[in-house]
């Protein structure tokens, strides 16, 4: 019915649905959409539809939209639904996204969607959010299925037919032990290629890789990658089964810290985004600007201090621009390079080594190849062999040193805990700038004899 339908069609339809009541051929085209088509229509509708939109859904429905969208229209969506109705959706979620749902409302807000819950879905609500949001705990559904050790596989799976409708989440039955602890973990092919009658521990997988309810998300994420999994057990210091954590989770973790780390590489601190107003977005982004302001004022200082070489030699000037440019620029590539790989590699003594020297061989084969080339080029344009030796020597070593700084400044951060993002674009072009300077009028002093 709606493959060769586009979006604008199927939102001119959903429209003629909604004003004329046709529940039933709404239902029959939502049937063919996933949730996130569902998301893009409820975005496209006007406003005086978007109320419409959602009472013609069913609870399952709503829920598997509100997990499409971004908070603020989530929000917006309870205010719609009202407490009743919100508290049935929320049933119906994974309780990790209730708590991150929930997390931006106030207090009493909370407590009135907690308490018109059903009890045992708001009591592990309120479990969860008492771990912080940024950890393993924090990011955990309950929403998983655990059997004894000493079960059948006819055991496990009928357990699995009963749950399968309850949870999206069912990749791995998890195995415990009569204190509930983690012993082993059991695959949907284990069970499916096991004889019926045989026993669980005699199938399982008893090297099992857990996270700790501690755990920083961004390790968790990382771990879920590392062995690719669809999904990782959390438990607490006992061995105990908590919950697990979803391979979708983890990608929203990923694409988080790679926001927040290119918010700090472009120094704008919080988030500013399409929506934020202009005195809002101004006032995130003026204390990294003020701060590189008066670092800058130390370029113009050193411009002073060589004030004598400028006057002789005028052509020196031309190429000011260009060495603390491309500095800049080189140092800003390391540094992206540095903060991605730090993300995605375990960093330990060894790996920073073998980064640094072929940061350094980069450095050096960029710098011979750019110093080479504008030598040429410097002594072509103005006839001038020294001026060519001198701009080419400059940005040959500013290009190696631009890159070692890209290199080294965020890998000093991170051996000391900080995070190496904070060691922004801005931050190192403007150093590099200084560094270029100092080198470029002082190569130009030291020769200036036979410049004249």
């Amino acid at each position: 019915m709606i493959v060769n339908m586009s979006e604008d069609q199927m939102l001119v339809l959903v429209i003629k649905y909604l004003k004329e009541s046709k529940r039933i051929a709404f239902q029959q085209l939502l049937d063919e959409l996933h949730p996130y088509d569902f998301a893009q229509l409820y975005r496209g509708l006007p406003e005086k539809h978007q109320h419409r939109f959602l009472t013609f859904l069913t609870p399952n429905q709503v829920a598997a939209l509100i997990a499409e969208l971004e908070r603020d229209l989530q929000i917006d969506i309870l205010h719609k639904l009202g407490i009743e109705r919100s508290s049935k959706v929320m049933d119906l979620m994974d309780n990790d996204d209730v708590v991150d749902l929930l997390t931006d409302l106030s207090g009493d807000k909370i407590q009135e969607f907690l308490d018109a819950m059903r009890q045992e879905e708001s009591d592990t609500v309120r479990d969860l959010m008492n771990y912080p949001p940024d950890t393993a705990g924090g990011l955990m559904t309950n929403q998983f299925i655990w059997i004894k050790e000493h079960s059948t596989v006819r055991e496990a799976v009928d357990k699995l037919k009963v749950y399968a409708g309850i949870s999206e989440n069912i990749y791995y039955v998890y195995v415990i032990n009569e204190d509930k602890k983690l012993v082993g973990v059991v695959s949907y092919r284990d069970l499916l290629i096991a004889h019926i009658d045989d026993q669980i521990s005699d199938i399982m997988f008893s090297r099992v890789i857990s996270v700790p309810v501690d755990a920083d998300q961004e390790d968790v994420a990382q771990m879920i990658e590392r062995y690719d999994f669809i999904a990782i057990p959390v438990v607490d210091n006992e061995q105990t089964l908590l919950g697990i954590i979803t391979v979708d989770d983890a990608i929203d973790v990923f694409i988080q810290e790679a926001n927040e780390d290119i918010e700090k590489l472009s120094a704008s601190g919080k988030a500013i985004d399409f929506n934020t107003k202009a005195l809002t977005a101004s006032a995130r982004r003026l204390p990294w600007l003020i701060l590189l302001l008066f670092i800058g004022l130390v370029s113009g200082q050193i411009l002073n201090s060589f004030e004598e070489t400028l006057n002789q030699v005028l052509a020196l000037i031309f190429f000011m621009p260009m060495i603390a440019g491309m500095t800049g620029n080189t140092g800003t590539q390391s540094l992206a390079v540095v903060v991605r790989g730090i993300v995605t590699t375990t960093v330990d003594k060894k790996t920073v080594i073998k980064l640094i020297f072929r940061e350094l061989r980069v450095g050096l084969t960029i710098g011979l190849v750019c110093g080479v080339l504008i030598l040429l080029i410097a002594y072509i344009w103005q006839g001038n062999l020294i001026l060519g030796v001198v701009v080419g020597i400059s940005l040959l070593i500013t290009l190696i040193v631009g890159t070692m700084a890209g290199t080294v400044i965020p890998l000093i951060l991170y051996r000391f805990g900080i995070d190496p993002a904070v060691a922004s674009g801005p931050l190192i072009t403007t150093l590099n700038d200084i560094f270029s300077l100092m080198i470029y009028f002082g190569i130009a002093s030291a020769l200036l004899a036979y410049l004249i």
